[in-house]
């Protein structure tokens, strides 16, 4: 007797592989199983991933930065869950809060492990990259190059998430277009969440004239969309 996509088993492979009737499926019904995987994958992937990313600081700001990278992912999942259910209807997709958290769980997911795939090469690159330096004039271009690396590999990573999530918006939703305005909602919900989330955490590199600390004492003075508009004006300023 061939099991329904409800009941086929848990697989990471099922989630990267994209099968969107299996993953409806699991939508369907839920099961704390399917919640646990997909928290273990993440706090393992992003944590691997955000550990390589905080080594060339040092090995403690490794560990801070192997914590606090899927945490914001998680929280992130958690924050916009409810409102992300509340936007779903509005746009052609009638799902509740427990699918709209799993449905982004399992993409936050996909992100986490790819991102824990790379992490083996990331952790090489930033072995062999000269260390982190007080003389600002000899880290810059190995600073940049190690910011570039991972906007390049979270960019893919997320990118692929969000393809598959795409395929399961568009599985549930029998419409394109509805999945489509569904994506896009969720990711504006997702981006404003999670780049203040982002903030609040920092550092992630962090510069070799501050202490390493989990928090900054600041982490909540300001925002990112402050910042970025102020980084803007001082640009314009200087051209």
């Amino acid at each position: 007797m061939t099991a329904t996509p409800a009941e086929q088993p848990v697989s990471v492979g099922a989630l990267l592989r994209g099968e969107a009737r299996t993953l409806q499926g699991w939508l369907e019904r839920w099961e704390t199983k399917r919640v646990a995987l997909c928290i273990v994958v993440i706090l393992a992937g992003a944590g691997l991933y955000g550990a390589a990313m905080g080594w060339w600081r040092a090995p403690l700001q490794a560990l801070f930065v192997g914590i606090k990278f899927p945490l914001v992912l998680l929280l992130t999942a958690l924050g916009n869950a409810l409102i992300n259910a509340m936007l779903a209807p509005l746009l052609g997709l009638n799902i509740g809060f427990r699918q709209s958290l799993l449905a982004v769980l399992m993409s936050f997911t996909i992100l986490a492990a790819i991102l824990g795939s790379f992490s083996p090469i990331t952790a090489y690159v930033i072995w062999n990259s000269p260390p982190l330096s007080n003389n600002a004039v000899a880290s810059e271009g190995t600073y940049r190059f190690i910011q570039l690396m991972h906007v390049g590999i979270i960019a893919f990573a997320g990118t692929t998430a969000n393809l598959r999530l795409m395929q399961l918006l568009r599985q549930l939703s029998g419409n394109v277009s509805v999945a489509r305005r569904v994506l896009f909602s969720w990711l504006g919900c997702n981006l404003f969440l999670g780049s203040q989330l982002f903030w609040i955490f920092r550092p992630f590199i962090g510069t070799p004239d501050l202490a390493i600390q989990f928090l900054r004492p600041d982490a909540f003075k300001g925002n990112f969309y402050e910042t970025v508009l102020m980084a803007l004006k001082r640009l314009f300023e200087l051209s």
